[in-house]
């Protein structure tokens, strides 16, 4: 039965591995390019929160595309000749429009650092942005790159407008951007009004809003580990991942690009608009995030007016929440945009405990790292009757195994009898075998919940350490930058963090190993192949992560020598007990002992 246990720890380790494995390459769980289309055209249409009365357009009979509109201004009226650039200043924001199609060129988050700046969410390649841009037509349609009139109504209120000539007709279109003082969340109203224009109709849609290239901070490479992109809509109240370059078939609620710690989310109104997320190359930008969303071609229909709520900021529930709640200016509720920033899982429960938790002991300690030796020290006193227990077990195991091999060697050529003469001991004994695995099961979902907290947690972002060695628990640490890049593994700094774990994980096994173990294969494979497993894995994981498991595995030690000093007695207990009732049992008949 050693090995039985033996197996069950292996495997829970394997498990816990491969579950590292998989979340430090792919995390998130369903990157883009792997994710399976979960949008279905039979879904049920479902209304954005804003309150729009929907209409669907009326399409004439077999219309014809009309000519693509062209610029033009009205008589007497002289068109803006020069670009020119404004800012809107919030509490949290400061962004850059440009009268160049009435686009967004900026857009700083003033609370969050990105080494030594502001975090810019537009983040643009060697091209213009194109951020909230419009055009004419399609996704495959070419922005307006037209100077348009400046009209600011308010301090957080500007309007781009221009006119536009189609075939006799004329109409104008304007962009309006709302912003708030205490919000990442603005508006975007579109308007085409035009009194004598019959058709919007070009080549297929009236228009087309982009949001593009990709969203910020800067990044080296998106590796799934340092930062990410999903993309998900959020249909009938579920979120769902969705693929990139693909139609989105089912009409979501809002449609969000996220990464790993900050997010772009859209929320239209009611019309049944056609969205799309695309990942098509952009010269100077290794990864593009773009999202379009196409008004459908507008048929004996003077004027469209739409509505747009875009949030580009932190992936955090307490930033997202009060779209959830209904605590903010725009008077948004029920959205779900919290959604966003949690897993989804049947873990979320305890991580959103492990996160509150971290926030209170950083509010105690003033250092995040301190904090997590605090929830560290916690969860280990909270774990520790069930590492007892198995530690427990395990010392039973022990004193069995000389009547284990007994029965093991005079039943070798008969399994089924052996696993029977086991079953009975076992019972006689009042020992059961699945006492050792079962702590270690409990476990693991409380581990898992832990990697995924200290591996996304926005608090973490930035924070201090220890001064010179680990200033961002986020990222990883280094005490070293090579000149080179170490082929095959694609390091190009030396670690202590990932050095420390190794080291501090193989003596934590090796406490927690029976005497005469080490010298069997699968311990060996535990003690030094599972550690050295476990070094490369973590080796370019953010460092919180890191100085997690060390804690981790230096209390774990700690704990396992005081369990081994009160297991001295408890040995001796079951030795004596065990002697006991062999001596009972050599005293009865022999008719007796057999019917026992």
């Amino acid at each position: 039965m050693e090995k039985r246990t033996v197996l069950a720890v292996v495997l829970s380790v394997i498990v816990i591995t491969a579950f590292y494995f998989i979340q430090a390459q792919l995390y998130p769980p369903i990157p883009p390019e792997a994710a399976a289309q979960q949008t279905s055209s039979q879904g049920a249409p479902q209304a954005a929160p804003t309150a729009t009365t929907e209409q669907a357009p009326v399409q004439a009979p077999a219309p014809q595309a009309t000519p693509l509109a062209v610029p033009a201004t009205a008589a007497g009226e002289s068109a803006p000749a020069s670009e020119q650039r404004l800012a809107i200043e919030t509490e949290k924001l400061t962004v850059t429009l440009t009268n160049k199609g009435g686009d967004i060129v900026s857009y700083l988050l003033k609370e969050h650092d990105d080494e030594g700046n502001p975090v810019n969410m537009v983040l643009p390649g060697d091209l213009p942005p194109n951020t909230f841009t419009v055009a004419f037509g399609t996704v495959n349609a070419a922005p307006l790159s037209d100077f348009f009139y400046i009209n600011r109504p308010s301090q957080y209120v500007v309007e781009f407008y221009r006119d536009y000539a189609l075939a006799t007709d004329t109409f104008r279109l304007t962009k309006r951007y709302t912003f708030d003082d205490n919000e990442y969340m603005f508006k975007l109203d579109i308007l085409l009004d035009g009194a004598k224009v019959s058709n919007f109709d070009f080549n297929g849609a009236a228009y087309t809003l982009e949001f593009g290239p990709q969203i910020g901070p800067r990044f080296a490479a998106l590796d799934n580990r340092s930062d990410y992109r999903q993309y998900y809509i959020y249909v009938n109240g579920k979120r769902k991942n969705q693929r990139t370059d693909q139609l989105i078939e089912s009409r979501p609620s809002w449609a969000s690009i996220a990464g790993k710690y900050f997010t772009f989310i859209a929320i239209p109104d009611a019309t049944p608009y056609r969205m799309e997320f695309s990942t098509r190359a952009e010269p100077g930008l290794s990864n593009a995030s773009r999202f379009f969303i196409t008004r459908p071609a507008v048929y004996n229909e003077s004027r469209i007016a739409d509505s747009f709520y875009f949030y580009l900021g932190p992936k955090t529930t307490d930033a997202l929440g009060i779209y959830d709640n209904g605590a903010n200016d725009f008077r948004l509720q029920d959205t779900g945009l919290s959604r966003v920033a949690t897993g989804g899982g049947i873990l979320t429960p305890i991580e959103w405990v492990i996160n509150w938790l971290l926030k209170f002991f950083y509010m105690l300690a003033r250092n995040y790292g301190v904090a997590i030796f605090l929830i560290t020290l916690l969860v280990r006193l909270i774990l520790f009757p069930l590492t007892k227990k198995s530690s427990e077990a395990t010392i039973k195991m022990q004193a069995f195994q000389p009547k284990i091999q007994e029965i093991q060697a005079k039943y070798k050529d008969n399994q089924q009898q052996m696993q029977l003469k086991m079953a009975e001991f076992y019972k006689e004994v009042g020992y059961n075998p699945l006492s050792g695995c079962l702590p270690l099961l409990i476990q693991m979902p409380l581990l898992f919940a832990m990697y995924n907290v200290f591996n996304t947690n926005f608090d973490l972002r930035g924070a201090l350490f220890i001064p010179g060695w680990i200033p961002d628990l986020s990222q990883p640490e280094s005490i070293y930058h090579l000149p080179f890049t170490i082929p095959l593994l694609g390091w190009t700094d030396i670690r202590l963090l990932p050095i420390i774990y190794t080291v501090s994980q193989m003596l934590t096994t090796k406490l927690t190993q029976m005497p005469g173990q080490q010298q069997q294969g699968m311990m060996k494979f535990m003690m030094w192949g599972m550690p050295i497993i476990f070094f490369f894995i973590l080796y370019d994981l953010p460092s919180g992560l890191s100085v997690y498991w060390i804690f981790s595995n230096l209390l774990g030690t700690a704990q396992q020598l005081i369990i081994n000093r009160m297991n001295k007695e408890k040995k001796a207990q079951i030795q004596a007990e065990l002697a006991q009732q062999e001596e009972k049992k050599a005293l009865l008949p022999p008719k007796a002992r057999k019917k026992k």
